[in-house]
C-alpha cells in the first residue's frame, strides 16, 4: 500500500485548523515538527489546537519570549497503552543565536526519543536543531479566514513510517 508523504490543504476556517491538528495528534508523531509561516498565519492557532487534541486541557501559552513551553501529556485511549508525552512548543521568533538553545538546555528535549517538538521559526536555528520528521508551511490566502497548508514528510520523517494518507480524506 503507498504512502503519501506530501499534502496540500485549504484551511476555510477555524474549525478546519482544529480538524487539522485532530489528525495531526493521531499521527501520534516523536521528533521535530517545523511549522512555517508569517506572523499571524496560523502556527500558534494550529499548535493550540494540536496540543488540544493530544489530551492537554489547560491553557497553551505562546513561547514567544519564554522559547519553549513544555506539556505532559497523559497518554489515553485510542489503542494507546498510557504513560506520558513530553511535548515542547518551540518559537524561535525572537532567537538571537542559536547557542542560546544550550543555554537552556534544548538538547535534552531533542534527544528524547519519545519527545515532539512543534517548532515555530525553526530556520532561526535550522543548524543547531535536530532534523524534522515533518514540514508544515501555513499561508494565509486572499481571504483572512483561510489558510493555504502544505504538509511535507522528511527524509526523516519517512525512516519513522509518517504516513500523511489518513489527512488526505480532510
Amino acid at each position: 500500500m503507498a504512502t503519501q508523504s506530501s499534502l496540500s490543504l485549504t484551511l476555510q476556517s477555524e474549525a478546519d485548523t482544529q480538524r487539522l491538528a485532530q489528525g495531526l495528534a493521531a499521527l501520534n508523531l516523536s521528533g521535530s515538527v517545523w511549522l512555517s509561516g508569517n506572523l499571524g498565519a496560523g502556527k500558534t492557532t494550529l499548535t493550540r489546537y494540536w496540543l488540544q487534541a493530544l489530551g492537554h486541557t489547560g491553557a497553551v501559552k505562546s513561547p514567544t519570549y519564554t522559547l519553549v513551553e513544555p506539556y505532559d501529556i497523559v497518554l489515553l485511549g485510542q489503542g494507546s497503552v498510557g504513560g506520558n508525552k513530553p511535548v515542547y512548543h518551540v518559537d524561535l521568533y525572537r532567537l538571537q543565536d542559536p547557542e542560546e538553545l544550550s543555554f537552556i538546555g534544548f538538547d535534552e528535549y531533542q534527544d528524547d526519543a519519545n519527545a515532539l517538538l512543534i517548532i515555530e521559526w525553526a530556520s532561526r536555528a535550522a543548524e543547531y536543531l535536530a532534523a524534522p520528521v515533518l514540514l508544515i508551511d501555513i499561508a494565509q490566502s486572499d481571504s483572512s479566514e483561510s489558510r493555504n497548508v502544505t504538509l511535507q514528510v522528511t527524509d526523516e520523517g519517512i525512516a519513522a513510517s509518517i504516513d500523511l494518507t489518513a489527512l488526505a480524506s480532510f
